[in-house]
């Protein structure tokens, strides 16, 4: 093979520092930026945020003494003596004040002011909006454990079983297990334990609050419940039957079997069920509060003079500047380490905030084009959202889909509807007998509207729901019917079906 020397010609599309910075922080969202931008503020000194400042704050330090300002300077020292002259005075008089001698029966109040600051409802309010830490369900359930007289054996026991509820209040480890742990332990005083020792523990914790606390499964937690009503509850025997045997009957809607099973006539076994209907399926969740997310919206939408408007939220990330006295200490012609320390972080803030400028830009921009093709949605809700797709979008903008892919993650629109995700707003199309294209959230919506309005006594099957969007105009065959349901979250016909 004989070696030679070619040139050749070609473009290559290269990924610069600048052009990485920027790709990631479009990607970014806004909680992300908004850290991002704080340690760039931290770790570059010619970045600065905008703000507001008046010029005599500015030349303050540079301007030299006037005699205004030192007869000020002496004014405000005669001053501070003559403060001083007046606090000697008052601890002088405040010292005669003193009795030499008090009565055995007086009061500190009696004679002297107290200057202790009193503390209102509105301090104690603050006080206890301050305290962030959070009771866990294991929390209250230890808590009411040490109020619980029991032998140290069983107070160990309890320990472990407290250990193994879920934060829903359900034991998610058998006692067959904690039997096996105790005597793998290998110790005298764990040989005895025996496991009806441990049912016999897990019984009294299950009379904890919350109730139906520790229970092993649905039927067990809804029983434990309906024991500690009150004897005189109407219906409280047969509902106890049915959450004890016929749990699966109940939750398949199987009303005709559940009657024959449990001898109960129609308007009997109603009542049962919303009985049953007020107990609490996880009790765990009145204990266990999970920290509420707050969602910061990128882009605020509101209507102007009938036209939607689309426009950044001012409160996402501060404006940033180049701090112009770092700046002016630059020099051209200087290649000390110092001065390349000051021009490297100088063209550095001078990318971020370019790259800041652009995310916008593209935000804004893409988030117009959004709006503009779904007017509908804003206007008329989920049922006037048109069907669309990145690459729509992605073709308006004259932008490629992967960049497109990367402004809608994450961020978030505010609009009088509420506040949705750009994603959101993209959806698949469904084919309409005029030959046209609906957006599968229109269905949902359509679906969800049906499902509402529908005899709860013959709920409507999927079949039927795919006939009505059939008159409608929409062909939607019934397994799609079936996966925007499940989608949705809604049960099928018969586990919709209620006793009238």
């Amino acid at each position: 093979m004989k070696q030679a020397l070619h040139l050749k010609i070609g473009q290559q599309l290269t990924m610069t520092p600048q052009l990485q910075q920027a790709i990631r922080l479009l990607q970014l969202s806004t909680l992300d930026l908004q850290q991002e931008i704080q340690e760039a503020l931290e770790s570059n000194p010619m970045l600065d945020v905008s703000e507001d400042e008046s010029p005599a704050d500015g030349n303050a330090a540079t301007e030299e003494p006037s005699p205004v300002t030192e007869t000020a300077t002496s004014q405000e020292s005669s001053s501070s003596e003559s403060e001083y002259d007046d606090t000697a005075t008052a601890e002088d008089n405040w010292n005669d004040s003193i009795p030499e001698e008090l009565s055995t029966d007086s009061s500190w109040d009696d004679t002297f002011q107290s200057s202790t600051p009193s503390i209102g409802k509105e301090d104690l309010d603050s006080f206890e909006s301050n305290d962030s830490a959070e009771e866990t369900l294991q929390d209250h359930l230890h808590w009411q454990l040490n109020l619980t007289p029991m032998s140290d054996l069983d107070r160990l026991i309890a320990t472990n079983i407290i250990d193994g509820i879920s934060p829903d209040g359900y034991l998610t480890i058998s006692l067959e297990e904690i039997h096996e742990h105790f005597l793998a332990q290998k110790q005298v005083q764990f040989d005895e334990v025996e496991l009806d020792e441990i049912e016999a523990v897990l019984h009294r914790i299950q009379q904890f609050d919350p109730a139906g606390v520790a229970c092993r499964d649905l039927s067990e937690c809804l029983c434990i419940q309906l024991k500690q009503l009150p004897v005189e509850t109407p219906w409280k025997k047969e509902a106890i039957k049915v959450a004890e045997s016929h749990i699966k009957l109940l939750g398949t809607h199987d009303y005709r079997q559940l009657m024959r099973k449990t001898r109960l006539r129609e308007p009997q076994l109603q009542q049962v069920i919303q009985l049953i209907q007020t107990l609490n399926p996880k009790p765990g969740a009145l204990i266990s509060s999970s920290t509420a997310e707050y969602v910061i919206p990128d882009v605020i939408v509101t209507k102007q003079r009938g036209v939607w408007t689309v426009n950044l939220n001012p409160e996402v990330s501060p404006r940033l500047r180049i701090n112009s006295g770092y700046a002016g200490l630059v020099k051209r012609a200087d290649n000390s380490s110092d001065n390349t320390y000051l021009k490297n972080h100088l063209q550095e803030a001078r990318w971020f905030i370019k790259s800041l400028q652009s995310r916008n830009e593209t935000l804004l921009k893409v988030s117009n084009e959004i709006v503009k093709r779904q007017a509908g949605f804003l206007d008329h809700g989920e049922e006037g959202m048109k069907p669309m797709v990145l690459h729509d979008i992605a073709e308006a903008v004259e932008m490629h889909e992967s960049t497109i892919s990367r402004v809608t993650t994450q961020k978030f629109m505010h609009t009088p509807r509420g506040i949705f995700e750009l994603k959101y707003f993209f959806s698949s199309h469904v084919s309409t007998a005029t030959g046209g294209a609906a957006s599968s959230t229109a269905i949902r919506a359509l679906i969800k509207k049906m499902v509402a309005a529908e005899n709860t006594a013959k709920p409507l099957s999927d079949n039927k729901i795919a006939q009505f969007l059939d008159e409608q105009g929409f062909k939607v065959a019934r397994r799609t019917i079936a996966k925007y349901r499940e989608a949705m979250g809604i049960p099928p016909s018969n586990e919709r079906k209620r006793l009238v």
